[in-house]
């Protein structure tokens, strides 16, 4: 079955808000087994340029999809989570992500299409400052797998 193409171009918006903390960060560098120490230490961030500790690039996925979740959970959209499997990720970065930001998240749906078998849903998630300031942009595509018929 089909995911609900009606679902291209809804908006989703901005979550709670996500803050960043040095621990968290310190956290995700040591899942990701990135020893890089301007995520561990502030002063060799300072010394690196940075204010304080610097979240690494992939930090966002922690947070992100918490505004498109609704979306992936509607039952309207005819997501099989059974069937799901991560397709792609990828971020732009207008600004580092800093321990201490206070982070928002608008996640739109951009495209829902077929191939082969499957279905590709892509999330675009808008991550900004409480007060405004562009900070990362995401793309989140999701697969179906078997979803076409």
């Amino acid at each position: 079955m089909a995911l609900n193409r009606d679902f291209v171009g809804r908006e989703y918006p901005p979550s709670a808000s996500y803050e960043v903390s040095r621990v968290k960060i310190k956290e995700f560098a040591a899942a990701i087994g990135d020893h890089n120490p301007i995520y561990r230490d502030k002063e060799a961030a300072q010394a690196a340029g940075h204010p304080d500790v610097i979240a690494p690039p992939t930090f966002p996925i922690v947070f992100s999809l918490q505004s498109g979740g609704g979306a992936l959970a509607d039952p309207d959209l005819g997501l099989n989570f059974a069937m799901v499997v991560h397709g792609e990720q990828r971020f732009e970065y207008t600004r580092p992500i800093y321990a201490g930001d206070e982070l928002v998240t608008k996640a739109t749906i951009t495209d829902i299409r077929t191939a082969g078998r499957n279905e590709l849903l892509t999330i675009r998630s808008e991550i900004t400052t409480v007060g405004g300031e562009p900070v990362c942009t995401t793309y989140n595509t999701i697969v179906e797998r078997g979803g076409a018929g």
